[in-house]
C-alpha cells in the first residue's frame, strides 16, 4: 500500500531520497565546524601580534596547514548546501532556481579550490 497517489507515481513525483543524505551533510559540517572554528579562533589570539614570517611559518607547518584546508572546504560545503536550501525552497521560478544553485555551487567550489590552493601554496613553499 503506497500513500502517494497514482497520478504522483507516474508524474514522477514524491521523494527523491536525497532529502536525508542533504540533511546529514548539513548536520555533519556543523559538527566539524564546531572545533575547527574554536581552533581558528584561539589560533588567532594565540598569533595576533606574529609578524609576517611568522604568521606564514605557523600555517606552512603541516598541523595548522592541515586544519586550515578542512576549515576551508567545510566551511564552503557548508555554506553551499545552506544556500542550496533557500534557493530551493524561495525561487520559484526554474531557470533562476537552476541560475541560482549554477552560481552558488560554483562560486564555492572556486573559492574553496582557490582557499585550499592559497594554504597548499604557503605549506608548500611555494
Amino acid at each position: 500500500m503506497s500513500l502517494r497517489s497514482p497520478l504522483a507515481t507516474a508524474r514522477g513525483l514524491g521523494s527523491a531520497k536525497s532529502g536525508t543524505h542533504h540533511w546529514w551533510l548539513q548536520r555533519v559540517t556543523a559538527v566539524a565546524l564546531v572545533p575547527l572554528v574554536i581552533w581558528f579562533v584561539i589560533s588567532l589570539i594565540v598569533h595576533a601580534g606574529a609578524s609576517y614570517e611568522e604568521a606564514r611559518a605557523w600555517i606552512g607547518s603541516p598541523l595548522p596547514a592541515v586544519m586550515m584546508i578542512c576549515l576551508i572546504i567545510a566551511t564552503f560545503h557548508h555554506a553551499q548546501l545552506g544556500l542550496q536550501v533557500v534557493i530551493e525552497d524561495y525561487i520559484h521560478a526554474e531557470s533562476c532556481k537552476i541560475a541560482s544553485l549554477l552560481i552558488v555551487k560554483g562560486g564555492a567550489f572556486f573559492l574553496g579550490l582557490l582557499g585550499v590552493f592559497s594554504v597548499a601554496r604557503i605549506a608548500f613553499g611555494g
